[in-house]
């Protein structure tokens, strides 16, 4: 048995990368298919600017501190 085995796998999102490439950047097919994904990436950041950092585990604990899950009898 796998050590993955149970876990969901998700594959390249390219209805989305085809949406980005095609639609907002409006390259032709064939200029879109030479494109590596991280080409793709680059020029997303370029428009959309980079993804904002993950939280630290400190802040993490904080949020976690100032929201605690409800707890149901």
């Amino acid at each position: 048995m796998k050590a993955d085995a149970g876990k969901a796998r998700r594959g390249f999102p390219w209805r989305e990368a085809m949406r980005f490439g095609l639609g907002v950047l409006r390259l032709p097919p064939h200029e879109f298919w030479k494109t590596t994904p991280r080409e793709l990436h680059a020029a997303a950041e370029g428009v959309f600017g980079p993804a904002a950092p993950s939280p630290t585990r400190a802040a993490l604990d904080a949020l976690m501190r100032a929201f605690p899950d409800a707890r149901h009898p």
